[in-house]
């Protein structure tokens, strides 16, 4: 993968989180607060939890951390894996921010 391809398969992730964000605030009250800056999208919980998403250029990965921890991703030719094979981003993303929230959310691309 090129630079230029893992940005342009990383910002759409990016995007994503942040419509997603939008679509479970309308739709739950999660009321998650996210901010974009950069290659960084912070999502904050009404406890104040944060998840952290930012992209890795050099990599060409994308990392999460959230209270479980931090995970690495990296594209496979379809989808963002977990670079120790612990699952695909957008679930555990959704797994994450469940947690944090304290109700189910999906988090999809």
């Amino acid at each position: 993968m090129t630079d230029l391809e893992f940005m342009d398969q990383a910002e759409a992730v990016l995007r994503s989180i942040e419509r997603c964000c939008d679509q479970i605030n309308e739709q739950t009250d999660a009321d998650i607060d996210n901010q974009r800056v950069g290659g960084m999208v912070t999502l904050v919980f009404a406890n104040r939890s944060q998840i952290v998403v930012n992209l890795q250029k050099p990599l060409h990965e994308i990392w999460l951390a959230s209270r479980a921890g931090g995970f690495h991703f990296r594209h496979d030719g379809r989808q963002w894996v977990d670079t120790k094979g612990q699952g695909e981003f957008y679930e555990r993303l959704s797994g994450e921010a469940s947690t944090q929230a304290g109700q189910p959310l999906r988090f999809a691309g």
